[in-house]
């Protein structure tokens, strides 16, 4: 996990040093502060895995010129779909409507991937299609999901290691509600999680509450 962090009044002062005089080494904050350098080090390392100052070795400590804002932004930026993508729900292509419809309603989901018999992602259904396929006289324990699914090439996926603002934008694009996380090899598409607009969310709280996870 994490944080953005509250500078005390000690990094602050060091903060204020290498704005001034940088590049500066620990030595020399050190004795401006009257410190030894032991006791600022841990100083120095919070400040720097923070991302407000650099370090270059036989050269000192430079200001990076981020605001806290700025630092943020650049941790969003670097999140990776498999940091918040969650367990997926899938059906096999040959179930019924019928079923499908219970399957959504019992794990809560909006949108369930459909696999065929080598567990390969080959469909996407939302709640529209089951939906459109409900209305009307038609006997839902008799067609399978195939026949109303959205189907290969017209499927948006992603990958585990894709960044998540780069898929939240996609998902806001495309107004969809989740997209399949998968694993690609020899041309076969393994589910192996999902990104919905609830994991946005997750984040989104996780900000509001000064944590990146």
């Amino acid at each position: 996990m994490v944080s953005t962090i509250e500078l005390n009044k000690r990094q602050e002062q060091i903060l204020q040093i290498v704005k001034d005089e940088g590049p500066i080494t620990g030595e020399h904050i050190a004795d401006q502060l009257s410190l030894t350098r032991a006791t600022l080090r841990p100083d120095l390392a919070i400040l720097t895995m923070a991302g407000y100052l650099e370090a270059r070795p036989r050269v000192g400590y430079f200001y990076t010129g981020k605001t806290g804002a700025q630092l943020l932004t650049d941790k969003i930026k670097k999140i990776q779909v498999q940091e918040y993508q969650s367990i997926p729900v899938v059906v096999n292509e040959n179930v019924s409507v019928y079923d499908a419809i219970c399957t959504m309603f019992l794990e809560d989901v909006g949108t369930l991937f459909v696999v065929d018999e080598k567990s390969q992602l080959v469909g996407v259904l939302s709640r529209k299609d089951l939906l459109r396929a409900s209305i009307g006289k038609q006997e839902l324990t008799s067609i399978p999901v195939h026949i109303i699914m959205t189907r290969m090439p017209n499927i948006t996926y992603c990958y585990r290691e894709d960044l998540l603002i780069d898929i939240a934008k996609i998902l806001i694009e495309k107004q969809i509600d989740a997209m399949p996380v998968i694993k690609e090899g020899d041309g076969n598409f393994e589910v192996v999680g999902r990104i919905t607009k609830t994991n946005i969310t997750k984040l989104l709280v996780a900000l509001a509450n000064d944590e990146v996870l």
